[in-house]
């Protein structure tokens, strides 16, 4: 605290209040204005984004228009929100007495920024408990499919095994392989499954490889030797374009989703933004009127 002198000899002492700037009534009401309005928001959103999914094909909209109608509802969400609960915090808060303007303007900015905050806190928590919950009956339901997949490749090479396997077959093909494959149904079968799985580990399947594979389907379907290469590159080919599928789907969904992030962090930078400028907002609001108290002379 400083002291200054007047010119008269006075001692002249600032006043300070001993009130802190801080009330935390409005902002309280003013986070739980905005966190109910935000949950409401989101129970519409859900309820309308359901409605753009379908099991069914062709029904449901592309994973793309998904993640991008949730970012922009995301947005207007966090919009109405903040400024409703910024500027219930400013029509709430008590004036503020002899205080300069720009004071009375920081203050009310900062009571509708940390409003913004613990609704923002709170929701994020609720949103993670839910998803939390979500993950854990996710993976239940892994750990099942993961035990029934482990005992059923319990009979069959693991994965780990699978370039041995290749190469051991490569090592003993027979120089007739056409007979090999009419009498043994089942190790043909494995043979195979083991060319396709190394050839799509590796990205491509070697020549000599097409070829053998083109004699175990001749020998097994009673084709010739050029249609049977001809079936060998046509399934060869719905394998690739599976493949380029899954590839372009996952390029969608990693789109979507940094779409979603980015949108998502925009809106809760804009909705604090919000949350302060509703709050002066109120606060001017509330400070238009002035009442008086008129007291008589005695």
């Amino acid at each position: 605290m400083s002291v200054s002198m007047t010119g008269s000899g006075e001692i002249a002492t600032p006043v300070e209040s001993s009130k802190s700037a801080m009330t935390w009534g409005p902002i309280f009401g003013g986070a739980a204005a905005a966190i109910g309005v935000t949950l409401i928001l989101l129970l519409l959103g859900s309820g309308v984004g359901l409605t753009m999914v379908s099991p069914w094909s062709g029904q449901s909209s592309s994973l793309g228009t998904v993640g991008v109608t949730a970012a922009i509802w995301l947005v207007v969400v966090q919009w109405l929100s903040s400024g409703l609960g910024g500027y219930i915090t400013g029509r709430l808060r008590t004036k503020w007495a002899a205080v300069h303007t720009d004071e009375v303007f920081f203050r009310d900015t900062a009571h509708g920024f940390i409003s913004w905050a613990l609704a923002t806190i709170f929701v994020a928590g609720f949103l993670a408990s839910s998803l939390t919950s979500l993950a854990g009956a996710g993976a239940q339901a892994v750990g099942s499919a993961a035990t029934a997949a482990g005992t059923a490749a319990s009979s069959t090479a693991s994965a780990a095994d699978l370039p041995t396997a290749y190469f051991t077959d490569a090592l003993l093909r027979p120089e007739q392989a056409r007979a090999g494959a009419t009498s043994d149904d089942t190790a043909a079968t494995a043979e195979v499954s083991r060319i396709l799985l190394n050839g799509a580990a590796a990205g491509q399947i070697l020549d000599d490889d097409k070829a053998y594979l083109a004699t175990i389907v001749s020998a097994r379907t009673g084709l010739s030797e050029a249609d049977a290469r001809t079936r060998v590159d046509t399934v060869l080919k719905r394998i690739d374009d599976a493949k380029v599928a899954a590839q372009k789907a996952a390029d969608e969904a990693r789109k979507a989703a940094s779409t979603t992030a980015l949108l998502g962090a925009l809106s809760l930078l804009i909705g604090a933004f919000i949350a302060a400028a509703a709050a002066a907002f109120g606060g001017s609001q509330r400070d238009e009127e002035e009442d008086l108290i008129i007291t008589s002379r005695i």
